[in-house]
């Protein structure tokens, strides 16, 4: 599988907790520098998305958000709002953008590296469309590494490096990560996960199953793992003493 030869593809190495004022910088340096830009912003969670959303409204970004968790009238207008330019950053986890076609997206920045090299592909396939230019960047931490050469041998291509000046992102370190941890708290407050479990309960009810059911044969599952697990040992430990 081979993305589009108009696209650039540049990975950042950036350390766990510098994540975040990475993505700031970058969003900052992309409106500071093009009139015309739309961007994409892949995470892994719907509670990263929000996150990351409530973040950069706070630094004045023109963001929405567009994850599982939001009713379908909430994605439209969203995705309404962000065609129309009216939002020009589009923070989405990988459910909420499947079948996405907005062909004006300059960049795509993916806050996580994929786990697998197809969700890269349609990630970065949001950018360079209709013969246009584009540009994606993955954020990748040492725990990565192995995921971007999974992702280069299925592309058949080489990241190259994205340069930042590390000194302005540093700057902007602390003041980030207060802000987040704002936002976090704020999310809590909205009772979020509580929010996650009634729709993941509503949807199994969609499905025709029955939510205490479920939760029951997930437990015994666990049940069982754990045991298996306990075996495995055991036997291990006897076949070394025998050594």
């Amino acid at each position: 599988v081979r993305t589009v030869e108009q696209l650039e593809q540049r990975y950042l190495l950036v350390p766990e907790a510098l994540k975040d004022a990475y993505l700031v910088h970058l969003v900052q340096t992309f409106q500071d520098e093009h009139e015309d830009w739309a961007i994409i912003i892949f995470t892994k969670t719907c509670k990263d998305c929000q996150v990351l959303n409530m973040m950069l409204r706070k630094y004045k970004f023109p963001s929405v958000a567009l994850h599982s968790m939001m009713k379908q009238k909430q994605r439209f207008a969203a995705l309404a709002k962000f065609k129309s330019s009216i939002f020009k950053i589009l923070i989405a986890t990988d459910v909420a953008a499947r079948g996405l076609d907005i062909p004006a997206v300059q960049v795509v920045i993916n806050h996580n590296t994929p786990g697998l090299p197809k969700i890269y592909i349609h990630r970065v396939g949001r950018t360079a469309r209709a013969g246009r230019k584009g540009l994606a960047i993955t954020l990748v931490t040492q725990y990565d590494i192995h995921l971007v050469h999974a992702i280069e041998e299925e592309i058949k291509l080489k990241l190259k490096e994205f340069s930042v000046e590390e000194q302005l992102v540093l700057d902007i370190l602390t003041q980030v990560n207060v802000t987040r941890r704002e936002c976090e708290i704020e999310l809590e407050g909205m009772d979020f996960d509580e929010k996650k479990e009634i729709n993941k309960r509503k949807q199994m009810i969609l499905e025709g199953k029955d939510p205490d059911l479920e939760a029951k044969r997930k437990a015994e599952l666990a049940k069982i793992k754990k045991k298996n697990k306990e075996c495995r040992e055991k036997v291990q430990q006897t076949l070394e003493r025998k050594k």
